[in-house]
């Protein structure tokens, strides 16, 4: 990995060398293709094109992490994950259920004390309809919305602005502000309560309404087998599929940008009766059994298709 790095920082060193790195994709990105654009639009398309991402601070964000935080990174490939996101400095960004900040702690160090970070979490009616929270697990995750600065403050001190909201409290005054969200294996259970809340179309319009005119969503999300039905991967299994994902995001107002294979695991085949969390680091249901961990830690996390949208004009 760190060989391909320096190549492409190399690559970075002259404005001639960063034209070549633009006009030949990795081999495993599929980058839209336009036909014969217009001078004007070609121009656009090119400075849409230039990369925002500093990778000596990059690296440096990703440094400085805990082991601990720095062993998934094999899975996760945050580096050229928010590389593909064309994530730069200063940046305002919103993260869609940050959890326990594992990306958090990326971008805040990364972003810097010009950028912005703002935590997205469920709404909090949506909190109940999982079933299985308790009324004080429930009170808990709804605080973690309020809690998010404090947790940013924790990771740095270096003044980055941050907030926390929910899909249906979204501040106004950020609407139109925003140069990039997120949704990093954060959209199955939107889309599980879609059809009985709505939870999918919301979470999506008011992604459209805080991003910049040429603003940017990046995804990372578990993918489910072409031939699972449409049932299983609903998102309750924890697994969607990668042409319902796009056209999902299409209906929203958004065009499909790029592809990625970086978080493809092929190893990862989930028969209908398994679910998304059997795998590392969650190991539901097969943490207590050797010869199931075994088989598990086999496969590693999760299959997961990464995409690169843009907000429509």
């Amino acid at each position: 990995m760190f060989k391909k790095s320096i190549i492409a920082a190399a690559c970075l060193l002259s404005f001639a060398a960063l034209q070549g790195c633009n006009d030949a994709p990795s081999s495993d990105v599929k980058e839209e293709v336009k036909a014969s654009p217009e001078p004007a639009a070609a121009v656009a398309e090119l400075k849409d094109r230039e990369p925002t991402v500093d990778r000596g601070r990059l690296f440096h964000a990703i440094k400085v992490r805990t082991d601990e935080d720095k062993a998934r990174d094999d899975a996760r490939n945050p580096i050229q994950t928010l590389e593909f996101f064309r994530v730069g400095p200063g940046m305002a960004v919103a993260e869609a259920l940050p959890g326990g900040g594992w990306y958090s702690k990326i971008l805040t160090t990364y972003l810097g004390a010009e950028g912005e970070l703002h935590g997205i979490n469920y709404n909090d009616d949506m909190w109940p309809r999982f079933g299985f929270f308790s009324e004080e697990g429930i009170a808990r995750a709804i605080e973690r919305t309020s809690a998010f600065p404090n947790m940013i403050a924790d990771f740095s001190d270096n003044g980055i602005e941050a907030s926390g909201f929910t899909f249906n409290s979204a501040p106004e005054a950020l609407a139109g502000t925003l140069d990039r969200v997120l949704f990093i294996r954060a959209l199955h259970n939107l889309n599980r309560f879609e059809e009985e809340a709505g939870t999918l179309t919301e979470a999506l319009k008011t992604t459209h309404t805080l991003l910049k005119d040429s603003g940017m969503v990046g995804v990372v999300q578990h993918q489910a087998p072409d031939k699972s039905s449409d049932k299983w991967a609903d998102g309750s299994a924890g697994y969607l599929k990668k042409p319902a994902v796009i056209e999902a995001f299409k209906e929203a107002g958004f065009v499909l940008v790029s592809e990625s294979d970086i978080n493809a695991n092929p190893s990862d085949l989930p028969t209908e009766s398994e679910v998304v969390w059997r795998l590392p680091p969650s190991y539901n249901g097969t943490a207590d059994d050797p010869a199931l961990k075994a088989k598990v830690d086999a496969i590693g996390e999760s299959n997961r298709m990464t995409l690169l949208f843009k907000k429509a004009p």
